[in-house]
């Protein structure tokens, strides 16, 4: 045995002599003779196909690959499933970065070259989160591997939708959504950030119709829509402004009258009382119009530019055009004041950071809480019966308010790369109510109502090159991978699905689409295991659409691991250059050291300082194991039976029970601190030491380093095999060897 562990030397020939009796598969030879009937399986939550892994997801891998070693050493049926996301709008936000390198957008393709330019950019790429994942020990079933955009993963998403339309489950409607006019798609409520401000409150005047000389002042922190204003509003019961209700004002950009209504919608105390509508871009005033029959003018298009209607502004983008509207306001003496402290809360894409906005379109949307099938409500039901058991510092709760105030999911995107909602509109009989863009044969770029483009371009050509569609809610459709049938001409959607309902079905397209079928082996999973920063994006959908394909929620636990955050607690950021590459830190102290580090001490639901002071720490772990296990191979002479022995197996009894009781119940950071502890300050300073003086036998000491070795293998697994395959009566593998030490 040599005198250093050099992980490098050991890690990269371990793994591969796993791989090689493919001891990762459930259902290789080496578990004919023993296969359990208890599952265990965990799906690995999908990393982007073609991102490098960070630390967040180290520590998942760490937390995953203990639980189903410690699983499959105890005999069970273990599945460890491995896929990559295809992640949307984040590839698509990341290709279209490289086009503009090269001067290009995604307006120059049509959409399937589009998306077929971005698959081959993740396929080259593709390799990288799984090579990674490997180096970080996971013992993952590779042979049943799954990208998001695999046709069997597609086909169950597909018909999933299907399903669920006919169930009224998805219905297309207009609805306000949060829309990025830089990433150029909508998002759900979830995928947007709340972010408080500081802003400026505009007091506008409005003149009264009846008498000129007089002014109504509303509030606002948006004056530049102000033109697409048709009415004001107050609430019924304030004392202060009901006397309004029915007059009317002038606008203060356009002088067209507007009427003033009562609805108790209205907060009293915000500004004056009195609140101009803007149904168009606020949720709350667009609920207000829909209920009153109130004309819906749109202020904004989808470029964040002011429209048509807005006159000498339009084109303008939003803060120029506040800017000008603001100083034409005061100019013509129609601003009372400006709040200059007014605090505010704003919504901001989770992606790119820019202000949202929200704005009228036509989307498919799934109904959360429709009466007699709701999903959120069947959600915490198995929530409440213990169905599934959420480990996480209170983020149960959590989970709890989201289900209790969801609403309606927006599932359509605007992007080419995902999975095409199979929707198809007909054409003819509807071509003024269906506006597309598209290249042409020449490759120039066309847009408008299809009754003007067909006068020029053949339905076939606008078809090829067809990049957006927007139909109107009279326009029929059908779904289905083809037309319904040939009676009618049609055009099909170019919106995708939301990348969260792809992967809210995960736990049951990746067993559903296996051969044989892993679905009724596997499912619901044993435990999802994941960061609490996507509880409500991910686990929360997961759990919605599983308990309304299945009834069963997808899993029975779930574990929620924290933030990694610096040495000094701070959140890791590039802008504060204090990331830290899991991948350096394996080259640096090793797999086990990283993988130790990131979860001893760790607790469900809290985040987690790490520095190189812990890497270091474990790594001195390391090497205690490779050097004990040295100092006993190196023993000799007769065996005889010490005076500390019995005391020694008594101790062990209780370590054992200790670390799978604290295992079976989640406290992984207490199991992994019990274990270092022990073999540390027990077994290498007081049991080596009672080797040395004759009162502990070497056969002993032996059995009980095995016995260490097992423990600890779960969380350091190359160099416990590597001593393992050291000791000269041991066989197999640990990982392989289904013996969890029992008592």
């Amino acid at each position: 045995m040599d005198s250093r562990y050099i992980p490098e030397e050991h890690e990269a020939a371990i793994y591969a002599k796993w791989e090689a009796v493919d001891a990762f598969n459930p259902d290789a030879k080496i578990y004919e003779k023993n296969r359990s009937n208890k599952p265990f399986c965990i799906i690995m939550p999908p990393p982007n196909a073609n991102d490098p892994l960070h630390v967040g997801h180290a520590v998942g891998i760490a937390i995953e690959d203990t639980l189903a070693r410690f699983s499959r050493m105890r005999g069970m049926d273990t599945l460890l499933f491995p896929g990559t996301d295809h992640a949307g709008i984040e590839t698509q936000f990341v290709f279209e970065k490289k086009l503009q390198k090269n001067k290009q957008s995604r307006f120059n393709f049509d959409r399937p070259t589009l998306y077929k330019m971005i698959w081959d950019y993740v396929q080259e790429n593709s390799e990288m989160a799984n090579s990674q994942t490997k180096v970080l020990g996971a013992s993952a079933d590779w042979s049943r591997f799954r990208f998001m955009l695999d046709d069997s993963v597609v086909k169950i998403a597909k018909e999933t939708f299907r399903k669920m339309h006919e169930d009224k489950l998805i219905y297309r409607d207009i609805q306000l959504v949060n829309y990025c006019t830089k990433c150029g798609t909508s998002y759900s409520e979830l995928e947007v950030i709340n972010k408080d401000q500081i802003t400026k409150l505009y007091y506008v005047r409005y003149r009264k119709v009846a008498n000129p000389d007089e002014f109504v002042v509303v509030a606002t922190t948006r004056p530049e829509p102000i033109f697409a204003d048709t009415h004001l509003a107050v609430h019924p019961n304030d004392p202060k402004n009901k006397n309004l209700v029915g007059t009317k004002v002038l606008n203060p950009l356009t002088d067209q009258p507007m009427p003033i209504i009562a609805d108790e919608f209205v907060d009293p105390e915000f500004g004056t009382g009195v609140v101009k509508l803007t149904p168009a871009h606020d949720r709350d005033d667009f609920a207000v119009a829909t209920k009153h029959n109130l004309p819906i003018v749109e202020a904004i298009d989808r470029s964040g530019k002011l429209t048509a209607v807005a006159g000498k502004y339009a084109g303008l983008s939003v803060m120029v055009a506040r800017e000008q509207i603001v100083a034409d306001l005061k100019e013509k003496g129609l601003i009372e004041k400006i709040d200059e402290s007014y605090k505010n809360v704003i919504k901001t894409c989770y992606r790119c950071g820019r202000i949202i906005e929200p704005l009228p379109l036509t989307q498919f949307f799934m109904a959360v809480n429709k009466p007699g099938n709701s999903l959120t409500k069947k959600t915490l039901a198995a929530l409440d019966s213990g169905e599934t058991v959420v480990y996480g510092a209170g983020r149960e709760k959590i989970l709890r308010h989201w289900l209790e105030n969801l609403r309606d999911w927006n599932i359509s995107r605007q992007i080419a790369w995902g999975i095409q909602i199979p929707v198809w509109y007909q054409v003819d009989g509807h071509e003024s109510e269906i506006t597309a863009s598209f290249l042409d044969d020449k490759k120039e770029y066309k847009s408008g109502v299809l009754a003007e483009l067909l006068k020029s371009h053949p339905l076939e050509e606008i078809t090829a090159g067809l990049q957006e569609l927007s139909a109107d809610l009279s326009v029929p459709y059908s779904i289905g991978e083809k037309p319904a049938g040939n009676d009618h001409q049609y055009l099909p959607e170019t919106d995708t699905f939301d990348t969260w309902f792809s992967s809210g079905q995960w736990p049951i397209s990746t067993l559903k689409s296996t051969e044989p079928t892993d679905f009724e082996r596997f499912y619901p999973t044993t435990l999802m295991e994941t960061g609490y920063d996507i509880l409500p994006f991910w686990v929360m959908r997961m759990m919605l659409m599983g308990i309304y394909l299945t009834g069963k929620s997808p899993f029975k636990e779930v574990y929620l691991h924290g933030l990694i955050r610096d040495a000094q607690g701070r959140k890791m950021s590039k802008s504060k250059g204090n990331t830290t590459n899991p991948l350096d830190m394996v080259a640096k102290y090793g797999t086990d050291a990283v993988r130790m580090a990131l979860v001893i001490r760790s607790t469900a639901g809290q985040d987690k300082s790490v520095g190189d002071p812990d890497f270091k720490a474990m790594r001195n772990l390391t090497n205690k194991i490779w050097n004990a296990t040295r100092f006993v191979l190196l023993q000799e002479g007769e065996e005889e039976t010490g005076s500390k022995d019995k005391e020694a197996q008594e101790k062990m009894a209780l370590i054992i029970t200790e670390i799978t009781g604290n295992l079976d119940t989640r406290n992984i950071g207490l199991a992994a601190d019990s274990l270092y502890n022990h073999f540390w300050h027990w077994y290498c300073d007081d049991c080596i030491e009672q080797v040395k003086s004759g009162q502990l036998s070497r056969k002993n000491a032996q059995e009980i380093l095995k016995t260490f070795l097992k423990l600890l293998h779960p969380f350091m697994p190359f160099v416990t095999e590597a001593c393992w395959n050291n000791l000269k009566d041991s066989s197999d593998s640990l990982l392989i060897a289904e013996s969890w030490p029992t008592v």
